[in-house]
């Protein structure tokens, strides 16, 4: 089967509305803490991509069932040491730097080693960000120069820890939350604002958690150790896959999309934030509560009034994800817009604000870029006609569905290499883009 596609052709004007997958970070985190659980876990609308099943593989080899009845998956927890593990266990954390990092939290009291692997991506991110402070509470980790494979060995005789978390990172504060369940006393963690799924789900679950938001940072304390029931849980949509639609629709002429049922987080919502101070006009519909995390519809329409943003910095960690389709719509907009202090963007699957420079400047946008921050010089009248390759991007899955975007709304003849990226994430996003109307060979 063929790993590429063609778009030759812009999408045409749709008036529509679309559901996307369950939200990945959340499908992780649910899985992670049901192996946790005393009970049987439900976990509805689970994300079935590689990195969510990656997940479920792991928690099987740690002596944990699970399986699938019609609408949900059932996890069969027994409790914080109920792992039943055999020697010499490698777990794959595949793509998922998620799982890869927050599977290291919940095996800090693992009587046996068990080894980390991912791949060639994966392999290349830094785990010193939490291997640090997870050796602290006394679990015995080595690694390869700060990268995976990683091997842990955990601790009977864990201690609390105090833990400064400095790179807005919700995957090294969620790691140290799941060390902090399992670890007798009280663990403190100052940390800059980041993604707060984690701290939502302890709620929800009754694990007692104290989080106190200060302007930069928030304070977290948590008492250990802490054995919890099983749960339920309905997964909302993933605001990250959504944005691939939003910004689609915003450069689609005459065009309307509705999602439904979307996680809207406001530790999330970044991209709604600043495409609105674009002029996107982008509304929340049937705003509710579901298990302590905000959910609503998104409604968006196109808009050919679009301007550049000088983008407070104040919202990158809730837009980290969401920037390279961010940047296409600084390319279609009036005037230069500047993002400052995206060095988060570089460890990701790819270092994608260098991939963002270079694609740019392939489709004739002039960009300036210093270091962490980059200028983006928008051209409203943008329409390409020539032909463009998209290779060697590290098989991410966001420059991927990047690229797609790009194609259908700016023009031109374009192969996309690596399709198979979006299992990781979104293997739903080419279907969902033909339910609209887009042409995919």
């Amino acid at each position: 089967m063929k790993n590429h596609v063609l778009i030759k052709k812009k999408i045409k004007p749709f008036n529509k509305y679309i559901r996307v997958s369950g939200d990945k970070s959340i499908s992780i985190r649910c899985v992670l803490l049901a192996s946790q659980a005393i009970g049987k876990s439900k976990i509805y609308n689970l994300l079935e991509s590689e990195d969510v099943i990656n997940a479920l593989l792991s928690i099987k080899k740690l002596g944990i069932r699970y399986k699938k009845v019609k609408n949900y998956y059932e996890i069969d927890g027994y409790g914080l040491d109920g792992f039943n593990i055999k020697k010499n266990v490698t777990i794959n954390a595949g793509n998922s730097g998620t799982l890869a990092r927050l599977i290291l939290g919940i095996l800090i009291n693992s009587k046996k080693e068990i080894k980390i692997i991912g791949d060639k991506s994966l392999s290349k991110r830094d785990f010193s960000r939490v291997t640090n402070p997870l050796a602290t509470f006394g679990a015995k980790i080595v690694s390869n120069k700060k990268k995976l494979p990683v091997r842990i060995k955990g601790s009977e005789f864990l201690r609390p820890i105090i833990f400064n978390e400095k790179l807005g990172s919700a995957q090294c504060k969620s790691s140290v939350m799941l060390a902090a369940i399992k670890t007798p006393g009280k663990t403190i963690i100052k940390a800059k604002k980041s993604r707060n799924h984690t701290e939502l789900i302890f709620k929800y679950l009754n694990i007692p958690i104290k989080v106190s938001r200060k302007k930069n940072y928030d304070f977290i304390e948590i008492d250990g150790p802490v054995n919890f029931r099983a749960f339920d849980y309905k997964i909302p949509g993933d605001i990250s896959s959504s944005s691939f639609f939003l910004v689609l629709t915003l450069l689609t002429n005459k065009s309307k999309l509705l999602i439904k049922n979307v996680n809207v987080n406001k530790s999330r919502t970044g991209i709604i934030e600043i495409l609105n101070k674009m002029n996107a006009k982008i509304l929340l519909k049937n705003k509710k509560t579901h298990n302590g995390e905000d959910v609503a519809d998104i409604f968006v329409k196109s808009n050919n009034n679009l301007v550049s943003i000088n983008c407070p910095e104040k919202l990158n960690s809730s837009a980290i994800d969401e920037f390279l389709v961010i940047f296409l719509v600084a390319a279609k907009a009036k005037g230069v817009s500047i993002f400052k202090n995206l060095s988060e963007l570089n460890n990701k699957e790819s270092p994608r604000l260098e991939i963002a420079t270079k694609f740019l400047r392939k489709i004739g946008i002039k960009v300036l870029r210093n270091g962490d921050n980059i200028k983006i010089y928008g051209n409203p009248n943008l329409n390409l006609k020539s032909n463009y390759v998209i290779k060697n991007f590290r098989e991410d899955h966001r420059v991927f569905m990047m690229s797609c975007i790009a194609a259908l709304t700016f023009g031109g003849n374009w192969k996309i290499e690596d399709k198979k990226s979006i299992n990781t994430s979104f293997p739903m996003f080419i279907k969902l883009l033909e339910k609209l109307g887009a042409e995919i060979n």
